[in-house]
Protein backbone atom coordinates (compact mmCIF):
# COMPACT_ATOMS: atom_id res chain seq x y z
CA UNK A 1 0.00 0.00 0.00
CA UNK A 2 1.29 3.51 -1.16
CA UNK A 3 1.99 6.19 1.57
CA UNK A 4 -0.05 8.27 -1.17
CA UNK A 5 -3.62 6.94 0.31
CA UNK A 6 -2.57 9.29 3.82
CA UNK A 7 -1.67 12.46 2.09
CA UNK A 8 -4.81 12.68 0.01
CA UNK A 9 -6.91 12.33 3.18
CA UNK A 10 -8.29 9.22 2.95
CA UNK A 11 -8.16 7.15 5.98
CA UNK A 12 -5.67 4.71 7.21
CA UNK A 13 -6.93 2.06 9.22
CA UNK A 14 -5.50 -0.07 12.50
CA UNK A 15 -5.64 -3.18 9.68
CA UNK A 16 -3.48 -1.28 6.91
CA UNK A 17 -1.13 -0.78 10.05
CA UNK A 18 -0.97 -4.49 10.81
CA UNK A 19 -0.59 -5.31 7.15
CA UNK A 20 2.79 -2.97 6.89
CA UNK A 21 4.29 -3.97 9.57
CA UNK A 22 2.84 -7.87 8.89
CA UNK A 23 1.58 -8.51 12.57
CA UNK A 24 -2.37 -8.96 13.53
CA UNK A 25 -3.88 -6.00 14.13
CA UNK A 26 -4.45 -6.69 18.29
CA UNK A 27 -0.23 -6.33 18.04
CA UNK A 28 -0.89 -3.09 16.45
CA UNK A 29 -3.78 -2.14 19.19
CA UNK A 30 -1.46 -3.35 21.92
CA UNK A 31 1.67 -1.40 20.50
CA UNK A 32 0.12 1.66 19.77
CA UNK A 33 -1.12 1.73 23.75
CA UNK A 34 1.93 3.39 25.97
CA UNK A 35 -0.38 1.40 28.77
CA UNK A 36 -0.28 -2.36 27.05
CA UNK A 37 2.49 -1.98 25.32
CA UNK A 38 4.59 -4.05 27.30
CA UNK A 39 2.68 -6.77 25.92
CA UNK A 40 4.53 -7.10 22.93
CA UNK A 41 7.87 -7.36 21.51
CA UNK A 42 9.90 -4.55 21.90
CA UNK A 43 11.45 -5.10 18.10
CA UNK A 44 7.76 -5.84 16.94
CA UNK A 45 6.35 -2.67 18.79
CA UNK A 46 8.82 -0.20 17.01
CA UNK A 47 8.49 -1.82 13.81
CA UNK A 48 4.30 -1.21 14.27
CA UNK A 49 4.99 2.11 15.38
CA UNK A 50 7.31 3.01 12.28
CA UNK A 51 4.85 1.57 10.29
CA UNK A 52 2.07 3.62 11.87
CA UNK A 53 4.34 6.95 11.39
CA UNK A 54 5.13 5.97 7.77
CA UNK A 55 0.83 5.53 7.20
CA UNK A 56 -0.13 8.72 8.95
CA UNK A 57 -2.30 6.69 10.83
CA UNK A 58 -4.43 8.18 13.67
CA UNK A 59 -5.91 6.11 15.91
CA UNK A 60 -9.91 6.90 16.23
CA UNK A 61 -10.68 7.86 19.80
CA UNK A 62 -14.39 7.33 19.40
CA UNK A 63 -14.04 3.77 18.15
CA UNK A 64 -11.58 3.24 20.52
CA UNK A 65 -13.80 4.29 23.47
CA UNK A 66 -16.61 1.99 22.20
CA UNK A 67 -14.21 -0.95 22.87
CA UNK A 68 -13.19 0.40 25.95
CA UNK A 69 -15.90 2.01 27.60
CA UNK A 70 -14.26 4.71 28.33
CA UNK A 71 -13.85 8.72 26.63
CA UNK A 72 -10.40 9.27 27.15
CA UNK A 73 -11.10 12.55 28.38
CA UNK A 74 -10.11 13.84 31.83
CA UNK A 75 -11.54 16.99 33.19
CA UNK A 76 -9.10 19.24 35.28
CA UNK A 77 -10.92 21.75 37.23
CA UNK A 78 -8.13 24.90 38.35
CA UNK A 79 -9.13 27.09 40.56
CA UNK A 80 -7.85 30.69 38.88
CA UNK A 81 -5.91 30.25 35.75
CA UNK A 82 -4.47 33.63 35.75
CA UNK A 83 -2.54 32.41 38.75
CA UNK A 84 0.98 31.59 37.00
CA UNK A 85 1.26 28.83 39.13
CA UNK A 86 -1.41 26.77 37.47
CA UNK A 87 -0.31 26.97 33.66
CA UNK A 88 2.85 24.77 34.06
CA UNK A 89 1.34 22.12 35.84
CA UNK A 90 -1.75 22.04 33.51
CA UNK A 91 1.30 21.98 30.97
CA UNK A 92 2.25 18.87 32.64
CA UNK A 93 -0.58 17.00 32.72
CA UNK A 94 -1.63 17.53 29.46
CA UNK A 95 1.84 16.31 27.96
CA UNK A 96 1.65 13.49 30.32
CA UNK A 97 -2.09 12.55 29.54
CA UNK A 98 -1.44 13.36 25.55
CA UNK A 99 1.09 10.30 25.52
CA UNK A 100 -1.12 8.26 27.01
CA UNK A 101 -3.78 8.74 24.29
CA UNK A 102 -5.87 11.08 26.87
CA UNK A 103 -7.55 15.01 26.24
CA UNK A 104 -7.61 17.23 28.98
CA UNK A 105 -10.76 19.34 29.33
CA UNK A 106 -9.48 22.29 31.24
CA UNK A 107 -12.48 24.06 33.88
CA UNK A 108 -11.75 27.58 35.49
CA UNK A 109 -13.84 27.86 38.79
CA UNK A 110 -12.80 31.22 39.66
CA UNK A 111 -12.75 29.50 43.22
CA UNK A 112 -15.94 29.83 43.34
CA UNK A 113 -18.01 26.47 44.74
CA UNK A 114 -21.28 26.70 43.14
CA UNK A 115 -19.60 27.34 39.61
CA UNK A 116 -17.41 23.76 40.46
CA UNK A 117 -20.14 22.18 40.88
CA UNK A 118 -22.04 23.22 37.63
CA UNK A 119 -18.17 22.60 35.66
CA UNK A 120 -18.05 19.06 37.27
CA UNK A 121 -21.75 18.24 36.02
CA UNK A 122 -20.37 19.66 32.80
CA UNK A 123 -17.72 17.38 32.67
CA UNK A 124 -19.86 14.31 33.62
CA UNK A 125 -22.15 14.83 30.74
CA UNK A 126 -19.20 15.00 28.52
CA UNK A 127 -17.89 11.30 30.26
CA UNK A 128 -14.89 11.85 31.44
CA UNK A 129 -12.97 8.85 32.58
CA UNK A 130 -11.60 11.27 35.50
CA UNK A 131 -10.58 14.12 37.52
CA UNK A 132 -7.80 16.15 38.53
CA UNK A 133 -8.63 18.57 40.72
CA UNK A 134 -6.47 21.99 42.09
CA UNK A 135 -9.79 23.16 43.76
CA UNK A 136 -9.56 21.00 46.93
CA UNK A 137 -10.35 22.96 50.68
CA UNK A 138 -10.35 20.92 54.16
CA UNK A 139 -14.19 20.82 54.09
CA UNK A 140 -14.96 19.62 50.29
CA UNK A 141 -18.30 18.11 50.11
CA UNK A 142 -18.23 18.14 46.72
CA UNK A 143 -14.86 16.32 46.58
CA UNK A 144 -16.77 13.68 48.91
CA UNK A 145 -19.65 12.84 47.17
CA UNK A 146 -17.57 12.07 43.61
CA UNK A 147 -15.90 9.53 45.44
CA UNK A 148 -18.62 7.96 47.38
CA UNK A 149 -19.85 8.37 43.64
CA UNK A 150 -16.71 5.96 42.36
CA UNK A 151 -15.12 8.97 40.66
CA UNK A 152 -11.45 8.64 39.91
CA UNK A 153 -10.44 11.74 41.61
CA UNK A 154 -6.46 12.70 41.98
CA UNK A 155 -5.90 16.49 43.49
CA UNK A 156 -2.77 18.35 42.71
CA UNK A 157 -1.53 21.49 44.53
CA UNK A 158 -3.62 20.46 47.41
CA UNK A 159 -4.72 17.31 49.54
CA UNK A 160 -7.16 16.33 52.46
CA UNK A 161 -5.98 16.15 55.48
CA UNK A 162 -7.37 12.75 55.71
CA UNK A 163 -5.19 11.58 52.83
CA UNK A 164 -8.82 9.53 51.04
CA UNK A 165 -8.07 10.72 47.46
CA UNK A 166 -4.65 10.21 46.11
CA UNK A 167 -2.85 13.69 45.23
CA UNK A 168 0.74 15.32 44.67
CA UNK A 169 1.56 18.46 46.07
CA UNK A 170 4.99 20.37 46.83
CA UNK A 171 6.46 19.95 50.49
CA UNK A 172 5.33 22.89 51.45
CA UNK A 173 6.59 22.64 55.20
CA UNK A 174 9.73 21.84 53.91
CA UNK A 175 9.85 24.95 51.27
CA UNK A 176 8.98 27.10 54.41
CA UNK A 177 11.67 25.56 56.48
CA UNK A 178 14.24 26.58 53.81
CA UNK A 179 12.43 29.96 54.00
CA UNK A 180 13.22 30.62 57.81
CA UNK A 181 16.37 29.18 57.78
CA UNK A 182 17.74 31.43 55.25
CA UNK A 183 15.89 34.96 56.94
CA UNK A 184 17.15 33.53 60.42
CA UNK A 185 20.77 32.83 58.74
CA UNK A 186 20.70 36.65 57.98
CA UNK A 187 20.12 38.19 61.34
CA UNK A 188 16.43 38.19 61.31
CA UNK A 189 14.47 37.65 64.44
CA UNK A 190 11.38 39.50 63.76
CA UNK A 191 9.86 37.83 61.24
CA UNK A 192 5.88 38.15 59.77
CA UNK A 193 3.96 35.76 58.02
CA UNK A 194 1.35 36.78 55.41
CA UNK A 195 -0.04 33.52 54.90
CA UNK A 196 -2.57 31.85 52.31
CA UNK A 197 -6.69 31.02 53.27
CA UNK A 198 -6.46 28.25 55.59
CA UNK A 199 -8.99 26.31 54.26
CA UNK A 200 -6.64 25.44 51.89
CA UNK A 201 -4.14 22.92 52.46
CA UNK A 202 -1.12 25.02 51.10
CA UNK A 203 -2.06 27.78 53.21
CA UNK A 204 -2.53 25.57 56.38
CA UNK A 205 0.86 23.35 55.58
CA UNK A 206 3.07 26.81 55.14
CA UNK A 207 1.61 28.46 57.83
CA UNK A 208 2.25 25.81 60.25
CA UNK A 209 5.60 24.69 58.56
CA UNK A 210 6.42 28.81 59.70
CA UNK A 211 5.35 28.12 62.87
CA UNK A 212 7.49 24.99 63.14
CA UNK A 213 10.52 26.39 61.40
CA UNK A 214 10.65 29.34 63.55
CA UNK A 215 10.72 27.55 66.87
CA UNK A 216 12.93 25.07 65.54
CA UNK A 217 15.43 28.34 65.26
CA UNK A 218 14.79 29.18 68.33
CA UNK A 219 12.48 31.93 68.30
CA UNK A 220 8.59 32.56 69.34
CA UNK A 221 6.52 33.45 66.70
CA UNK A 222 4.76 36.61 67.28
CA UNK A 223 1.12 35.96 66.54
CA UNK A 224 1.18 39.51 66.41
CA UNK A 225 3.08 39.08 63.00
CA UNK A 226 1.03 36.48 61.31
CA UNK A 227 -1.82 37.51 58.49
CA UNK A 228 -3.92 35.45 56.60
CA UNK A 229 -5.48 36.22 53.06
CA UNK A 230 -8.79 35.27 51.87
CA UNK A 231 -6.69 34.24 48.47
CA UNK A 232 -3.36 33.38 47.19
CA UNK A 233 -3.71 37.29 45.38
CA UNK A 234 -1.54 40.32 45.24
CA UNK A 235 -4.04 42.06 46.12
CA UNK A 236 -4.26 39.69 49.59
CA UNK A 237 -0.95 39.94 50.02
CA UNK A 238 -1.00 43.97 49.94
CA UNK A 239 -3.96 44.38 52.37
CA UNK A 240 -2.55 41.93 54.60
CA UNK A 241 0.79 44.03 54.57
CA UNK A 242 -0.74 47.08 54.71
CA UNK A 243 -2.64 45.83 58.38
CA UNK A 244 0.56 44.34 59.17
CA UNK A 245 2.05 48.16 58.57
CA UNK A 246 -1.22 49.53 59.98
CA UNK A 247 -0.91 47.63 64.03
CA UNK A 248 2.79 48.99 64.00
CA UNK A 249 4.65 45.47 65.25
CA UNK A 250 7.88 45.58 64.25
CA UNK A 251 9.46 43.27 61.86
CA UNK A 252 12.72 43.56 59.55
CA UNK A 253 11.09 40.28 56.71
CA UNK A 254 8.49 39.08 55.64
CA UNK A 255 7.51 35.71 54.34
CA UNK A 256 4.16 35.74 52.14
CA UNK A 257 2.23 32.62 51.25
CA UNK A 258 2.72 32.50 47.52
CA UNK A 259 4.72 35.01 44.89
CA UNK A 260 1.65 36.87 43.78
CA UNK A 261 0.90 38.49 47.86
CA UNK A 262 4.59 38.86 48.10
CA UNK A 263 4.48 41.31 44.89
CA UNK A 264 1.45 42.82 46.72
CA UNK A 265 3.96 43.59 49.49
CA UNK A 266 6.29 45.04 47.24
CA UNK A 267 3.63 47.85 46.08
CA UNK A 268 2.72 48.28 49.83
CA UNK A 269 6.26 48.78 51.01
CA UNK A 270 7.17 51.50 47.94
CA UNK A 271 4.03 53.67 49.10
CA UNK A 272 4.94 53.51 52.35
CA UNK A 273 8.49 54.89 51.61
CA UNK A 274 10.53 51.47 52.58
CA UNK A 275 13.07 50.08 50.69
CA UNK A 276 13.04 46.05 50.20
CA UNK A 277 15.73 44.57 51.24
CA UNK A 278 17.42 47.56 53.27
CA UNK A 279 14.35 47.81 55.34
CA UNK A 280 12.17 44.54 55.29
CA UNK A 281 13.38 41.49 53.35
CA UNK A 282 10.44 39.62 51.79
CA UNK A 283 10.38 35.66 50.43
CA UNK A 284 7.55 34.35 48.24
CA UNK A 285 6.79 30.66 47.74
CA UNK A 286 6.54 28.97 44.49
CA UNK A 287 9.10 30.37 41.79
CA UNK A 288 6.33 31.55 39.76
CA UNK A 289 7.46 32.96 35.89
CA UNK A 290 9.31 36.58 36.01
CA UNK A 291 9.80 36.14 39.71
CA UNK A 292 13.58 36.67 38.74
CA UNK A 293 11.95 40.21 36.69
CA UNK A 294 10.89 41.69 40.27
CA UNK A 295 12.15 45.13 41.54
CA UNK A 296 14.22 43.43 43.44
CA UNK A 297 14.45 39.63 42.05
CA UNK A 298 12.53 37.76 44.52
CA UNK A 299 13.66 35.17 46.70
CA UNK A 300 11.56 32.21 46.78
CA UNK A 301 10.74 28.93 47.61
CA UNK A 302 11.12 26.80 43.91
CA UNK A 303 8.82 23.99 43.48
CA UNK A 304 8.78 22.19 40.59
CA UNK A 305 5.47 22.67 38.95
CA UNK A 306 5.75 20.85 35.60
CA UNK A 307 6.82 17.47 37.35
CA UNK A 308 3.75 17.91 39.96
CA UNK A 309 1.49 18.07 36.90
CA UNK A 310 2.99 14.96 35.66
CA UNK A 311 2.97 12.70 38.76
CA UNK A 312 -0.58 13.66 38.77
CA UNK A 313 -1.44 12.79 35.75
CA UNK A 314 0.54 9.57 36.66
CA UNK A 315 -1.56 9.36 39.49
CA UNK A 316 -5.03 9.30 37.45
CA UNK A 317 -3.52 7.04 34.99
CA UNK A 318 -2.80 4.03 37.89
CA UNK A 319 -6.25 4.89 38.97
CA UNK A 320 -7.81 4.49 35.66
CA UNK A 321 -6.12 1.03 35.26
CA UNK A 322 -6.92 -0.49 39.20
CA UNK A 323 -9.92 1.83 40.50
CA UNK A 324 -9.15 -0.12 43.89
CA UNK A 325 -5.29 1.27 43.77
CA UNK A 326 -3.94 2.77 47.34
CA UNK A 327 -4.79 6.22 47.31
CA UNK A 328 -1.02 7.63 47.50
CA UNK A 329 0.32 11.06 48.35
CA UNK A 330 3.26 12.22 46.87
CA UNK A 331 5.45 15.41 48.23
CA UNK A 332 7.86 16.74 45.50
CA UNK A 333 10.75 18.40 47.27
CA UNK A 334 11.41 22.09 47.13
CA UNK A 335 14.42 24.00 46.83
CA UNK A 336 15.65 27.88 48.01
CA UNK A 337 16.37 30.57 44.92
CA UNK A 338 18.12 32.73 46.84
CA UNK A 339 17.84 36.63 44.85
CA UNK A 340 18.04 40.38 46.07
CA UNK A 341 15.00 40.40 48.36
CA UNK A 342 16.51 39.22 50.76
CA UNK A 343 19.43 40.67 52.70
CA UNK A 344 20.84 40.98 56.67
CA UNK A 345 18.83 42.17 58.97
CA UNK A 346 18.93 46.35 59.09
CA UNK A 347 21.62 46.87 62.35
CA UNK A 348 23.04 43.31 62.56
Amino acid sequence: MSTDRARTGSSVTLRDVARRAAVHPGTVSRALNEETRALVNQATAQRVIDAAEELGYKPNPIARGLKTNRSYTVGVLIPDLTNPLFPPIVRGIEDRLGEAGYTSLIANTENDPERERADVLALRTRQVDGFIAATARHDHELLAEMAAAGERVVLVNRRLADGSLPAVTGDDREGMRLAVEHITGLGHTRVAHLGGPQELSTGNQRHQGFLDAMRAAGLTPDPELVRFGRAFTEAEGARTCRELLDDGPAFTAILAGNDLMALGCYDVLEERGLLCPADVSVIGFNDMRFANRFNPPLTTVRLPHYEIGVAAADLLLERLQDATAQARQLMLEPTLAVRASTAPAPGS
